[in-house]
């Protein structure tokens, strides 16, 4: 179990650190700004989607370090369903495959719920 957890969290810090360095920061991604555009500003949108692509790498490190990790699961999971109803209301237009994006969304929080919840051995061998 314990190689398996290893394994889900390095590849959801993977999805953060992708999504924040490669999309956002770099850029790599233009639509994540006009997402931030739209829903936060459009003035400031290019230093928004920066701070919030840097913000995604420190959850990557936050996953990389085991530390609260219930807290950490439970803030992942809030921020994607928190962001994904926005743009899920606000911006599907923008999105990669539109409301469909949600099912995704949704699959992942249940991969992270999954991961720490049933997975992770620390929690499971504190209730043996």
């Amino acid at each position: 179990m314990k190689n398996i957890h290893n394994i889900l969290n390095y590849c959801i810090a993977l999805v953060w650190i992708i999504n924040g360095l490669v999309c956002k920061v770099l850029n790599f991604v233009p639509r994540h700004e006009e997402i931030v555009a739209r829903i936060l500003n459009d003035h400031y949108s290019r230093l928004l989607t920066i701070l919030i692509g840097c913000s995604e790498m420190i959850m990557a490190l936050w996953i990389l370090t085991g530390n609260n990790s219930r807290l950490n699961a439970i803030v992942q999971i809030t921020i994607i369903a928190a962001m994904n109803m926005l743009e899920f209301i606000l911006t599907p237009d923008l999105l990669l495959w539109g409301r469909f994006n949600s099912l995704f969304a949704f699959l992942f929080i249940l991969l992270i719920y999954f991961n720490e919840f049933h997975v992770n051995p620390k929690k499971l061998n504190h209730h043996a």
